[in-house]
Order: structure tokens, then C-alpha cells, then sequence
């Protein structure tokens, strides 16, 4: 195996704990997932009334 793709281990994770910039990142993918879900939610919500 070469030196490229060592496996990551726990003590170069911090004992275990994910990455910061993936908490973040992954923090943010769900907030606009939801925010963008309740767009489209509110969409057909307003778009159902109007029949």
C-alpha cells in the first residue's frame, strides 16, 4: 500500500471526533436540505389552495 491512502486511525482524528470543516459542512447540507424541503412543502401547500 503506498503512502497516499494510509488508513486514517483515531489519533489522527482527535481521538475519534469527525473533522471540524465536515461537521460544518455536513451542519449546512441539512439546513439547506431542510429549508429548501420546506420551500417546495410551502409551494405546494399555497399551490393546493388555490385549486
Amino acid at each position: 500500500m503506498s503512502e497516499k491512502f494510509k488508513p486514517v486511525t483515531g489519533e489522527e482524528r482527535e481521538n475519534g471526533k469527525f473533522p471540524k470543516g465536515l461537521v460544518l459542512r455536513l451542519f449546512a447540507y441539512l439546513v439547506a436540505g431542510h429549508l429548501f424541503a420546506g420551500f417546495l412543502y410551502l409551494l405546494f401547500a399555497l399551490g393546493a389552495q388555490n385549486q
